[in-house]
């Protein structure tokens, strides 16, 4: 028996998410997931599957974005022998694979426009061929879609089709990054920690903060290979916030990250765990309000660091301008520059 799929987290965002996936579960109309990489939208279309009356039908996957694109006609609607070169035997696609289930095509954003309008006919009839033969193959699939690209934008390119973002898009469900929710963070660990097994890996409150207000660009993928990285190195010890740069070397190595045009990001003062106000102890905490705390603590700091520029703030703490605009409102910070 598959496991159960698990939204993991309590804050407005996941708690708006998970209302909405128990009233549409049930619904056979398409619905698109979008969000950044790695936040979880293959969890959401699991979940959507696992609460429908579909359950105990196939839950089929296919990443378009993993498929050659002359491949990948072949793999949703299948073909027949001899239909090209190494088609030795007829092979079902999966639309057939999940039918009277649910077909999750990731990153459909990156779908050749020619496999578009064939996806569009075949939601629109309910009918596949599969390649090189003759006969409609009918099939009762509930489509779920996700992206982690902006089709409007995509479609104002020419590289998406308006009318199969139509057809996609009548339920939507939004993934937000894993910094627009950090006060998850401490269960996403927990969650993580248990699935991977071994000896336990723990934080002090301090290197807890310090997880809290870190940019996560990789979001909820990221923060699982970090713990699996930290289980490794500190099996079965406290880690503190003093071992928490070691760790995160080859995350922020890898992240890279390009600087706006026309911000020169070289002169701005670094923001480290060691210059921000947290407490280092052992007795328990308020972590709401520690959180709080650091938090504005980190937007003051870089609002120094980067000359009161918003754009050069948001940059240097991983967040979208308008984010930044709406944390500082809320905290009363002076917006200034915004």
């Amino acid at each position: 028996m598959p496991q159960l799929a698990q939204l993991i987290g309590t804050s407005p965002a996941m708690t708006a998410i998970r209302n909405t996936v128990e009233k549409v579960a049930d619904s056979a109309a398409s619905v698109l997931i979008t969000g950044p990489s790695g936040s979880g939208k293959d969890v959401v279309a699991q979940l959507l599957h696992q609460r429908s009356r579909r359950a105990a039908q196939p839950f089929i996957a296919l990443n378009c974005a993993a498929v050659a694109p002359d491949l990948l006609e072949s793999e949703m609607f299948g073909h027949e022998a001899g239909a090209f070169t190494g088609a030795i035997k007829a092979r079902a696609g999966r639309f057939e694979a999940a039918n009277g289930g649910t077909l999750f095509l990731d990153e459909v954003g990156d779908m050749p426009a020619a496999m578009q309008a064939k996806l569009l006919r075949a939601l629109e009839t309910r009918v596949v061929e599969r390649v090189g033969g003759m006969l409609p193959i009918h099939v009762d699939v509930r489509l779920v879609a996700a992206t982690s690209v902006d089709l409007h934008a995509a479609i104002d390119r020419g590289l998406f089709r308006s009318d199969l973002l139509y057809r996609l898009d009548v339920i939507r469900i939004e993934m937000p990054p894993l910094a627009e929710r950090p006060e998850d963070i401490p269960a996403l660990i927990e969650h993580f920690d248990i699935a991977l097994g071994g000896p336990p890996v723990r934080f002090s409150p301090a290197a807890l903060a310090v997880l809290m207000a870190e940019p996560w660009p990789g979001n909820v993928r990221e923060l699982k290979n970090f713990i699996e990285r930290a289980k490794a190195h500190h099996p079965d010890e406290i880690i503190n916030s003093q071992a928490l740069p070691t760790l995160m070397r080859a995350r922020h190595r890898s992240a890279g990250g390009v600087p706006e045009p026309g911000v020169d990001l070289s002169s701005a003062a670094p923001l480290h765990p060691d210059t921000m106000p947290m407490p280092l102890m052992d007795s328990p905490i308020d972590l709401r309000q520690l959180l709080a705390d650091l938090e504005q603590a980190y937007i003051r700091a870089a609002l120094a660091a980067s000359g009161g520029t918003i754009s050069r703030c948001a940059r240097l703490l991983g967040l979208q301008r308008t984010t930044l605009i709406e944390k500082m409102r809320r905290m009363q910070i002076d917006i200034g520059r915004a």
